[in-house]
């Protein structure tokens, strides 16, 4: 009968077994022998019922399952236990379970040295397709938790970022559950998407932890929007310089102390990205322009200002008003300097001259009055800048 009967007797004391395992598991793995993480029922349970499969194996020759392996697999990672740690604890299980075959196998005469060495192989093949079996439910199950909790911290940074949290999560709720500081100050980031799908800031967030900064992050069609923690003194200074690393346009909003105006900062980060005219990389808080400001804190009266200052300019056909506003836009970022706005557009810069005596002509007024240069830069930014 070789092992057969030592698989038989020992299922008789498997309650017993199951405790021993679990007990010589605890001793020997540090993250078994917290009881709130793993519960003592809840590990000897697992141990008798891999137990029993083994003995299963011995007594009647049953073929092996490994469905508890799975069960295990999956539950040690719903609780946070390490793979290498869950690994461990079998290795610990299955060499106490051989301990308890060959003192068992001393008592029956019929068990020679040969059948404890073929048992011994076959309990470590088992071992191996036991171990085989957790780790690859584990890493399934830890890929499935992954992404419900990437779906969770997803839904609450919306929310933030929207104004819709459900009654039953606060801000600060969200906060804690998202990693971020339950006070302010904070700032939203948006950065321009070049192609959708495609990330203009890759790995920010964590590069900013690297640096002691915490941050939550959500990918849109057309922008990349960022909720960044300003807690420490220099998260400021540090998420500046991160950001700036990235070739892409971005828009900073200023600082905020209270999370239920995120929606309203994210609104601000938006236009600061809107704002600098032309269409290249850079980093633009929306504090460093109080114009900016002012267009958007009234938007009705910059819509007025649009109209007064360009209108006859937006009267235009599509392509000439395209074309005179961009030359504008540009001979205003080069400082008024033609032949600078003409290589920033490509042109020669008597063309630019001509445009701007276009403009002049159109609008009745001089690019060499001050008032008139402030009238048209404001209406510049506020055509920019407003959703209209």
């Amino acid at each position: 009968m070789g092992l057969q009967n030592v698989g038989a007797a020992l299922r008789g004391r498997l309650p017993e077994l199951g405790v021993r395992m679990a007990e010589r598991i605890r001793a020997e793995v540090e993250s078994y022998a917290d009881d709130a993480l793993i519960p003592f029922a809840s590990l000897r349970e697992s141990c008798e019922d891999n137990a029993d499969l083994l003995l299963g194996r011995f007594a009647y020759g049953s073929e092996p399952d490994v469905g508890a392996a799975v069960q295990t697999g999956r539950l040690r990672a719903e609780q946070g236990v390490p793979l290498a740690d869950t690994l461990h604890a079998y290795r610990v299980g299955f060499g106490l379970f051989w301990s308890e075959v060959v003192d068992e196998a001393r008592r029956h005469p019929d068990v020679t040295d040969a059948d404890l060495v073929a048992g011994s192989s076959e309990v470590w093949a088992l071992f191996g397709r036991y171990a085989e079996a957790v780790a690859a439910a584990y890493r399934e199950a830890s890929a499935e938790l992954a992404l419900q909790r990437e779906a969770r911290r997803s839904a609450l940074a919306e929310a933030l970022f929207t104004g819709a949290l459900a009654d039953r999560t606060t801000p600060w709720e969200a906060a804690r559950q998202l990693g971020l500081p339950e006070r302010g100050p904070y700032a939203v980031v948006a950065a321009a998407v070049p192609d959708p799908g495609q990330e203009p800031l890759p790995g920010i967030e964590a590069a900013l932890l690297r640096s002691g900064v915490s941050s939550v992050w959500r990918l849109l069609p057309d922008q990349q929007i960022g909720l960044v923690s300003l807690a420490h003194r220099d998260s400021e200074s540090v998420s500046l310089r991160a950001l700036r690393r990235h070739r892409a346009r971005v828009g900073v909003s200023p600082r905020f102390d209270s999370l239920r105006d995120t929606p309203q900062a994210l609104g601000f980060a938006r236009l600061a990205l809107a704002g600098p005219p032309g269409d290249g990389p850079g980093v633009t808080r929306f504090d460093d322009s109080p114009l900016t400001m002012l267009v958007a804190a009234a938007p009705a009266e910059a819509s007025r200002l649009v109209e007064v200052a360009l209108g006859p300019v937006l009267a235009l056909p599509q392509a000439e008003r395209g074309r005179l506003l961009r030359t504008l836009g540009h001979w205003f970022t080069a400082g008024g300097v033609a032949a600078d706005a003409a290589d920033r557009l490509f042109v020669h810069s008597n063309t630019v001259r001509y445009r701007l005596r276009r403009i002049e002509e159109l609008t009745g007024r001089s690019l060499s009055d001050p008032s008139t240069l402030a009238d048209l830069g404001a209406a510049l930014y506020a055509l920019r800048l407003l959703p209209s």
